[in-house]
């Protein structure tokens, strides 16, 4: 991914809305107040959808079924909504009382009705001139809570807003963007906290996860995703660099899971740094590429789980965990399930993080299985070279932030998965911060290249069923209880039957995929909303 620095001082930015059927609501609708019960009911009330994932386990699994297998040829765009911003829409949309909130590059969000897509408030941050931001200037979404939502800023802020206006009500600073860290992740709002982590590892930054007081914006814990001399795992970090941990990378990229009963939030984490070069950091380097289970109230580490110990690939583990609860080889278990960037789809044990099961869906060259004692079974001539080493996946990897969704009555874990291989090639670089800190580069073979929807067994592991895309696609994944799947890819948002894969419909949107769709219901209507390049297409059916 290419590292970018912008200089910005003001942005005039517009944004439109095109209605094709709705007329223009007259004023915002009186807004209910987010609590924390709402937030533990997801989608209790599906004419929501007012978390990242839709619920704590982030399931993105709609209980909505006026939209079918049977019906959904009919669904037609209702408005589009149009940002005239630079940039693309990555973020997950939030609704509630029939409004549209979300986010887009260069940290601008609205607030549109849900009806029309008429735009209500903009808001708008003055970006500081020498911003640093790796892999676009994007935002993944808000959070909720009460009467306001929470955005993470790519000058490494984070800000509460009000739902109503879009004023600024508070505004913290977690780290200093000069020095290479960034905010991009969604937040997870649980109890009276927003947690949030910060970006940067391909700038060296340490990274991190906090909680804020939602109130006040006060910093209520911290939880270092490089272990220091104070940590367990100080021992994981070794080599020529004395001090490799103090600029190890960890970045956050999406928001985690929350599981009530345990009291524990879980969160992927990214990349150690340098990236490719390995010499530096001997080592583990914990705790990079794993997931960690925090307690919520503290901030606490109650167990960690790596991915891929010493990641020399650019492995982030920053996809979404999901939380289930799932019956294998006959008995109830409560998991964490993991479509891993290294080509692994994980299945953890949600209380202990012990490994029930790790198997490839993709073609891996890295590692040929992940032994029973949790660790990846290493293969010769994986490691990044002088003259290039040929890997798979590339560092791109064989899923990325996009989110997968997961249909508990099936059984079935959707994911964008991504079939590719490059060219990894190593040296040195000096640390020095806000610089790019990789240690290498990597070449892509495009021959090698393309992108499925992948249907996944969770009891077994198994591929049920794929849908091959003609490119690599970036789109997330959504489901619903009346048996479909959106996801896609070249532009296309596709409704597939979930049970079988059979595609079912398709849209050209005209700009590619790099979010995933969302559903609500207003009026008795359900809506499909798609973000596509600057622009959200709402979709439902056609009434004849």
């Amino acid at each position: 991914m290419r590292a970018v620095m912008i200089r910005i001082v003001h942005a005039t930015l517009a944004a439109a809305a095109l209605s094709f059927a709705w007329p223009l609501a007259a004023q915002q609708p009186a807004s209910t107040q987010v609590t924390p019960q709402d937030l533990r009911d997801g989608l209790k009330n599906p004419t929501r959808w007012i978390t990242y994932g839709g619920d704590y386990g982030n399931h993105r699994h709609s209980p909505l079924t006026q939209i079918t297998p049977a019906n959904v040829n009919r669904l037609t765009p209702q408005w589009q909504f149009q940002t005239d911003t630079l940039g693309k829409f990555e973020a997950a949309p939030l609704v509630l009382d029939g409004v549209v909130y979300v986010t887009g590059p260069l940290d601008i969000g609205w607030a549109l009705d849900a009806r029309t897509g008429r735009q209500i408030w903009r808001y708008r941050r003055d970006l500081p001139s020498g911003l640093i931001a790796c892999c676009g200037l994007v935002n993944r979404g808000f959070g909720v809570l009460g009467d306001r939502l929470f955005k993470t800023t790519l000058d490494a802020h984070v800000v509460a807003i009000s739902r109503k206006t879009g004023a600024i009500e508070w505004d913290t600073a977690m780290a200093n963007f000069q020095h290479g860290y960034s905010g991009t992740t969604a937040p997870l709002v649980v109890k009276d906290k927003v947690i949030v982590g910060v970006a940067g590892a391909e700038y060296g930054v340490r990274g991190f996860i906090d909680a804020y007081d939602a109130q006040s914006g006060k910093q209520v814990w911290r939880f270092y995703t490089t272990a220091g001399p104070e940590d367990p795992g100080h021992g994981t970090w070794r080599g020529t660099d004395e001090k490799a941990w103090e600029h190890g990378g960890g970045s956050i990229w999406v928001p985690g899971a929350y599981d009530p009963e345990l009291n524990l939030v879980y969160w992927g984490t990214g990349n150690a740094g340098p990236d490719y070069n390995g010499l530096e950091r001997e080592g583990d380097n914990l705790y990079t590429a794993s997931i960690v289970a925090l307690d919520a109230d503290t901030g606490k580490l109650r167990w960690h789980y790596q991915f891929t110990p010493h990641d020399i690939w650019d492995y982030d583990s920053t996809q979404m965990p999901v939380l289930a609860d799932i019956t294998i080889g006959g008995a109830a278990r409560k998991v964490v399930l993991f479509a891993n960037r290294n080509g692994f789809f994980y299945v953890l044990d949600r209380a202990t993080g012990k490994l029930i099961r790790g198997k490839p869906f993709i073609q891996t060259s890295w590692a040929k299985e992940i032994r029973a004692d949790g660790r990846p079974m290493m293969l010769p001539n994986s490691v990044p070279s002088d003259e290039g080493t040929k890997v798979c996946p590339d560092q791109s990897g064989g899923t990325n932030w996009m989110p997968p969704s997961f249909d508990p009555s099936l059984g079935l874990f959707f994911v964008t998965a991504r079939e590719s291989c490059g060219i990894f090639f190593t040296w040195k670089d000096d640390y020095n911060p806000g610089d790019a800190f990789r240690g290498g580069a990597v070449q892509r073979m495009g021959e090698t290249q393309f992108s499925a929807l992948r249907a996944i067994d969770v009891a077994t592991g198994e591929r049920r069923w794929e849908f091959p895309y003609t490119a690599q696609s970036w789109a997330g994944v959504l489901s619903t209880a009346s048996g479909l799947v959106f996801a896609g890819g070249s532009g296309n948002v596709m409704a597939f039957d979930a049970k079988s894969g059979k595609n079912l419909w398709h849209f050209q949107t005209g700009s590619s995929l790099y979010a995933g769709a969302i559903t609500y219901m207003v009026d008795d209507k359900q809506y499909v909303l798609m973000p596509a390049g600057t622009t959200l297409t709402a979709f439902a059916l056609a009434e004849f």
